[in-house]
């Protein structure tokens, strides 16, 4: 998870219903406009929010590669040759960013952080004490979706459904075209997450970022070793950005290889942020390449990385890795 860094302004819309307490009258958004987020357009006084993103307008699309879920003897396993998802999230165009922007959908169980500013003075985020959020989806007849986020969108030490209430609490309540209104008058309740997942899932359909290391000859290896370069350049080849990669593990400077170097970043890779704009709705994909805003956690000494291969029982269907477990909070 990113670390907190609240713009204080954002925080007394943050915690009311609606972003901008708008009507859920009048959002054809064909009529429209469809201006890049992040563009001098697109700000509430300029165009209708529910059609083009005015809150959050920098987003990444972000995927973990964790090599165990802790939950596989009840059946919970990692896809075979495949990242995972971790989320959709809506900086602010300057990178920042504020969560929990709606306590009135909060359905996140372990709230992270437990206020909306990451600090003890910020509004307390209560933990949602319900069922668990599966039983929100049923009743719109989405099993394929449920289905294909069991498989590829996974909790770690925590049940799949923990993670996407999670997200969505935290992150899709701060979306302009995820706000309430934007529905209608004639609104579903819950139909908003259905929304965001099926958002998500179509970001993390463009960005096989296992099939585009592996075409650059990079896959997972208990042995061999990488360079977070090589790495980065391979993405950017098909993604025409560079995202950001995050390591986990020991910093290189404590390893035995890097000790007296002054390169202390991390040292297995876990992580990757894909940032874009998007022009209208984020729902709606017309998404171009923005490159990280920040900088990799990684180690930049040539071969310091590590791509770990998936623990032998962690992968549906079965695998030949034999590789421990390796965790990213």
């Amino acid at each position: 998870m990113k670390n907190s860094i609240v713009v204080a302004a954002a925080l007394t819309a943050g915690v009311s219903a609606f972003l901008y307490g708008e009507s859920n009258l009048n959002h054809t958004c064909q009529l429209v406009p469809d201006y890049l987020s992040c563009s001098a357009d697109a700000v509430p006084s300029k165009v209708d929010s529910c059609c083009v993103e005015t809150y959050g307008g920098l987003f990444l699309q972000t995927q973990f590669w964790d090599t165990y879920t802790g939950l596989e003897s009840q059946g919970q396993r990692l896809p075979a040759d495949s990242w995972t998802i971790h989320g959709l999230w809506p900086d602010f165009c300057n990178g920042s960013y504020t969560q929990y922007c709606d306590l009135t959908r909060q359905y996140d169980p372990f709230p992270s952080p437990n206020t909306t500013n990451g600090l003890p003075n910020g509004t307390v985020v209560p933990p949602y004490n319900g069922t668990d959020i599966t039983a929100f989806v049923t009743p719109f007849g989405r099993y394929d979706l449920l289905a294909y986020m069991n498989k590829y969108w996974i909790g770690q030490n925590q049940k799949n459904w923990i993670l996407w209430a999670h997200e969505f609490s935290k992150h899709a309540t701060c979306f302009s075209t995820f706000d309430l209104p934007c529905y209608g008058p004639q609104y579903v309740k819950h139909y908003d997450l259905v929304d965001f997942f099926e958002t998500t899932i179509k970001y993390f359909l463009r960005l096989p970022t296992y099939d585009w290391l592996a075409d650059a000859g990079i896959e997972p290896s208990n042995s061999t070793t990488y360079t977070l370069k090589k790495m980065e350049k391979a993405l950017k080849r098909e993604y025409r950005a560079t995202p950001y990669l995050g390591c986990s593990g020991p910093r290189y400077n404590a390893t035995a290889a890097g000790a007296g170097s002054l390169d202390n970043g991390r040292t297995e890779l876990s992580e990757v942020w894909y940032y874009f704009h998007a022009y209208g709705r984020p729902q709606d994909g017309n998404s171009v390449p923005v490159e990280q805003t920040g900088k990799s956690s990684c180690a930049t000494t040539k071969g310091a990385i590590k791509y770990y291969e998936r623990a032998a029982n962690a992968v549906a269907g079965g695998s030949n890795s034999t590789a421990p477990g390796q965790y990213r909070s």
